[in-house]
C-alpha cells in the first residue's frame, strides 16, 4: 500500500499528460483539490482519534494500575483480617488457659482452706468435748463438796444429844 498524503495529491495536478479525448483538466484539478481536502480532514481526524486512543490507553493503564493496587490492598486487608482473627483466637485461647489455670488454683486453695477449716472444727469439737467432761467433773466435785458442807452444817445445827444421821450415798465423794 502506498502512503499517500494530501500534499502528494496536490502535487499530482501537473503530472498528468494531456490526451485527446481525455478528462477535463479543470474537473480533475477540482476533484484532486476535493480529495486533498478530504484527506486533510481525515488526517486531522485520524490524529485526533490517535491522540484520543493514546489518552484512553493511558487512562486504561492508570485504571488497571488502580485496579491492581485495589486488588493488592484488598488481598492485604483480607490477610490482615485473617492474621488479626488468628491472633485474637490465639489470645482468646491463652486467656482461657490462664483463666482455667487460675480457676484450678483458686479451687485448690478453696479446697485447702475447707480442709483447714474442717480440721480446725474437729479440733474445736474435741476441745469442746474435753471441756464439757472437765466442766462436768468440776461441777460434780463442787456438788459433792456442797453436799459435804450441807452435811456438816446439819451436824452442827443438831441439838447435842441426837445421834448423827447416816449420810446419803453419793457416787462422788472426795
Amino acid at each position: 500500500m502506498i502512503d499517500l498524503t494530501p500534499l502528494d495529491v496536490r502535487k499530482k495536478k501537473g503530472d498528468f499528460s494531456r490526451a485527446m479525448r481525455g478528462y477535463d483538466p479543470a474537473r480533475v484539478d477540482e476533484f484532486l483539490d476535493l480529495a486533498a481536502e478530504r484527506m486533510e480532514e481525515l488526517v486531522r481526524e485520524n490524529g485526533a482519534l490517535a491522540a484520543r486512543v493514546e489518552g484512553l490507553t493511558d487512562s486504561l493503564a492508570e485504571y488497571r494500575d488502580r485496579e491492581r493496587a485495589l486488588n493488592d490492598a484488598l488481598v492485604s486487608a483480607q490477610q490482615l483480617r485473617e492474621d488479626m482473627r488468628e491472633q485474637a483466637q490465639r489470645e482468646a485461647e491463652l486467656i482461657v488457659r490462664e483463666a482455667r489455670g487460675e480457676a484450678e488454683r483458686l479451687l485448690e486453695e478453696a479446697r485447702r482452706q475447707v480442709g483447714s477449716a474442717a480440721e480446725a472444727l474437729r479440733r474445736l469439737q474435741g476441745q469442746r468435748v474435753r471441756f464439757l467432761r472437765l466442766f462436768r467433773a468440776l461441777v460434780e466435785r463442787q456438788l459433792a463438796d456442797i453436799e459435804q458442807e450441807e452435811e456438816r452444817a446439819r451436824e452442827f445445827s443438831r441439838p447435842e444429844g441426837e445421834a448423827p444421821a447416816r449420810p446419803a450415798a453419793t457416787g462422788a465423794e472426795g
